[in-house]
């Protein structure tokens, strides 16, 4: 590993130890690739105990997996640190003709030079402020019904609407309970179109404003409503603000893009190539709804593309030799 005032050189760099950058540096480690990972150890799924919807791994703690992961990629000569990347820039091009780099330089004050990079920083959930949610987040708080819906099925669910999302979040859940309520005092005035469609299928709205949740954070939910009245439900999902890990790749004015409910995240196509031909991206930094065997699949294909542009760029050296 480089010092500060020594820059290390690798072939790919990937930042993010979560299942998508696991999954690329396990590939690029099999293509003999010399590679650094980049893991903070700081996963947006840390708060939840158990995986669900992961053929193969279902019910398995998400932790357990990326220690699984992280050993298999050991096994390919793969290195990693436990530093953050701070920052990443293109270096002018080299006068012997050799190839182009990226210079990554990291919290300890370290650089590092890598002919491509792979980001897999994933995103944060920036949740709504309300006092007694982040407690349960990931237990009985959640946002993703099909991660966590089946363990709260007939059971009473709240749907906390802070947006346009809630009525697609509250018509979702309507498939695992019949006991659901949608407090919508978050999301403005329903129209009457919208009133008529939720209570056609027997979905409450409450329009109080959630003033708190309170109670055991392991048990029932206490909501307390901003008219001093408090409603129990089992089980509550809401969406935060989805704000994407790629600070790091700000100095490079990658092109970026409007997804569905995230906001604006960088630009990647299906391969995960960015703008930079150079850099690929995988999993939640900017495909928001990735769930864990989907940032598993991105994070394969983006290192097969990565590792085919090296080869291109391996044969185009050796021929102006």
């Amino acid at each position: 590993m480089a010092t500060p005032n020594q820059a290390s050189h690798w072939d790919a760099i990937v930042v993010g130890g979560g299942s998508a950058g696991l999954s690329a540096s396990l590939t690029l480690g099999r293509a003999r690739r010399k590679t650094l990972v980049f893991d903070t150890g700081m996963p947006r799924n840390r708060f939840a105990s158990h995986m669900h919807a992961v053929l193969g791994n279902e019910g398995t703690d998400p932790l357990e997996l990326l220690a699984k992961g992280r050993s298999e990629c050991e096994r390919y000569g793969i290195e990693f640190t436990a530093q953050e990347v701070t920052s990443v820039r293109e270096l002018p091009e080299t006068p012997d003709g050799g190839p182009l780099l990226l210079e990554v330089a990291a919290s300890d004050g370290s650089t590092h030079l890598t002919r491509a990079l792979i980001g897999a920083s994933g995103l944060r959930d920036e949740l709504p402020p309300v006092p007694g949610l982040s407690e349960r987040w990931g237990k009985t708080v959640a946002h993703c019904p099909y991660c966590h819906g089946f363990e709260f099925a007939d059971q009473r669910i709240g749907v906390l609407g802070f947006g346009p999302a809630g009525l697609h979040h509250a018509e979702m859940l309507r498939q695992w309970t019949d006991q659901l309520t949608l407090f919508s005092g978050g999301m403005g005035e329903l129209d009457l179109d919208q009133v008529l469609r939720l209570e056609s299928c027997g979905i409450r709205i409450e329009p109080a404003p959630v003033h708190a949740l309170k109670g055991d954070p392991a048990g029932p939910i206490e909501v307390e409503l901003a008219t001093g009245e408090t409603q129990t439900v089992d089980a509550a999902f809401t969406f935060g603000h989805l704000v994407p890990n790629d600070g790091y790749l700000e100095q490079l004015s990658l092109e970026r893009t409007e997804v569905p409910f995230g906001g604006n995240f960088i630009k990647a196509d299906a391969q995960g190539q960015t703008s930079n031909s150079r850099i690929w991206l995988a999993g939640n930094v900017c495909q928001p709804s990735a769930n864990v065997p989907m940032s598993i699949a991105v994070g394969n294909v983006a290192a097969a593309a990565c590792n085919m542009a090296l080869i291109t760029e391996d044969f185009d050296l050796a021929l102006k030799q």
